[in-house]
């Protein structure tokens, strides 16, 4: 299925970023006149897989996140969260609720439930050392 309208965006894991992202997703599925509800939950689902980046693609350093956003007829979105960091060695243990590489203190270990819990589908591949891809998708009811 060709996409009706694709952005694609990068930028560097920092945490001023992840409002960036997210600010950047929402004027561009505006197009597709989504809900408030459900702009919220994509947005949502987008400052995770962002932040998850940031926390931990790229410990003790700066890297690209890299986000593509494609429309498709219908109201159907994909998007696309990518890092060349450091990977996820089991990205099934990872996607478990509560799991989590961070101070335990500091990080719920949420970040793929919520996903999860927001989007349609979510498909996480990732290699050690070459870094993780977060394909989200969701059809919107929407008005448009």
């Amino acid at each position: 299925m060709k996409a009706k309208n694709l952005v694609k965006l990068s930028f560097y894991s920092r945490s001023v970023n992840e409002g960036f992202a997210r600010g950047a997703l929402a004027a561009f599925l505006a197009q597709a006149d989504p809900t408030v509800p459900e702009l919220a939950d994509v947005k949502t689902a987008v400052s995770e897989a962002v932040t998850n980046c940031i926390v931990h693609a790229y410990p003790g350093g700066v890297g690209l996140v890299h986000m593509s956003v494609a429309l498709y007829e219908g109201g159907k979105i994909k998007i696309t969260i990518t890092d060349k960091g450091v990977g996820i060695a089991d990205v099934e243990k990872a996607m478990q609720p509560m799991f989590t590489t961070g101070n335990p203190e500091e990080r719920a270990g949420l970040g793929f439930a919520v996903m999860q819990s927001f989007m349609d589908k979510v498909k996480v591949a990732s290699k050690p050392g070459q870094g993780t891809r977060v394909v989200m998708t969701k059809t919107l009811a929407g008005r448009g």
